[in-house]
């Protein structure tokens, strides 16, 4: 046994279980049972009492084509977030992973817009979109373009995109490229003497044996899509323009504190919770090796066996 002594686990994983029961959990808890309710206030004050209304936000969900678009948007972010962010960081990490010298600077670079507050991302994109003066304008100007609305409803969605991959391609980046540098220089260099080009070898031997560590980074990037709120908030606020630029988290967060509507709000934080769980599963199922599957298979017959 690695620890003898049980006790000093305990003193350590205590305090961060009650920590995430007390602001994680019961909230959650909390969370669903208010979907259920007209919220008339943020808490029930003494002497009111909110009305039960059973699944009709849920139903309103099904009606709202603003959840519609929100949805259809993050469904978008999901897909743009494995083809650009963990695409674009597999590149970056490959091609930085032959570099010796330098790596160490490289990794920093590319790192430093995810230390950035997404806050201050928005605000730089958002000088650089404005139509009088902005930065783009005053490039096309000076070449004597006409400037343009980079923000208008069919534009705005790609421009809040851009920095939205951009900002964490870092952070993907150094997952892979730490999951590369496990990889033992031995087996490349016995490729390079049977005649496997650099390309052929990121394809036979850097993809697969580095499987693990790619559909992790895909696992966050689909999650991670369903909760983004901060930069375009601030980029776009409410949705603008028209309510085209929504996502599941600005939709919610406008619901809830824009619009005071804390039961509908609530009902849209489940589903974005519902939401990450089964996209989660659905990529763990879609990225699990046929190995573990077939194990999994067998596990569960001999299971039923047993209880029989």
């Amino acid at each position: 046994m690695l620890y003898k002594k049980k006790w000093p686990l305990v003193v350590f994983l205590v305090p961060g279980l009650l920590f995430m029961l007390v602001f994680l959990y019961i909230p959650f808890v909390q969370n669903i049972k208010n979907s259920f309710y007209d919220m008339t206030a943020i808490i029930e004050m003494p002497g009111t009492e909110w009305k039960f209304i059973g699944f009709e936000n849920y139903k309103k969900l099904f009606t709202d084509p603003d959840v519609r678009t929100a949805l259809i948007n993050s469904l978008k972010m999901m897909v743009l977030t494995v083809i650009f962010e963990v695409g674009i960081a597999f590149v970056l990490a490959v091609m930085v992973s032959q570099i010796k010298k330098l790596q160490q600077l490289f990794r920093t670079v590319y790192f430093f817009p995810v230390v950035i507050s997404a806050t201050a991302i928005g605000l730089l994109f958002k000088l650089f979109y404005n139509y009088n003066g902005g930065m783009l304008n005053q490039i096309l100007e000076s070449i004597g373009a006409k400037p343009v609305n980079w923000l208008s409803p069919s534009l705005a969605f790609i421009m809040v995109c851009i920095p939205t991959l951009w900002s964490y391609i870092g952070f993907y980046f150094v997952i892979l490229l730490t999951g590369l540098s496990d990889i033992p220089d031995d087996i490349y260099e016995a490729a390079s003497i049977d005649g496997c080009s650099r390309f052929k070898q990121v394809f036979y031997i850097t993809l697969p044996m580095m499987k693990p560590v790619f559909f992790t980074s895909v696992t966050l990037a689909v999650t991670g899509a369903l909760k983004v709120f901060d930069l375009p908030w601030v980029m776009v606020p409410n949705g603008a323009p028209q309510g085209l630029t929504h996502f599941l988290g600005t939709y919610m967060y406008q619901q809830t504190f824009g619009l005071n509507n804390y039961d509908y709000g609530s009902t849209l934080a489940v589903l974005i919770v519902v939401l990450g769980i089964v996209v989660s599963k659905a990529v763990g199922f879609l990225t699990a090796d046929a190995d573990d599957k077939e194990a999994k298979k067998r596990a569960r017959a001999e299971k039923k066996k047993g209880v029989s």
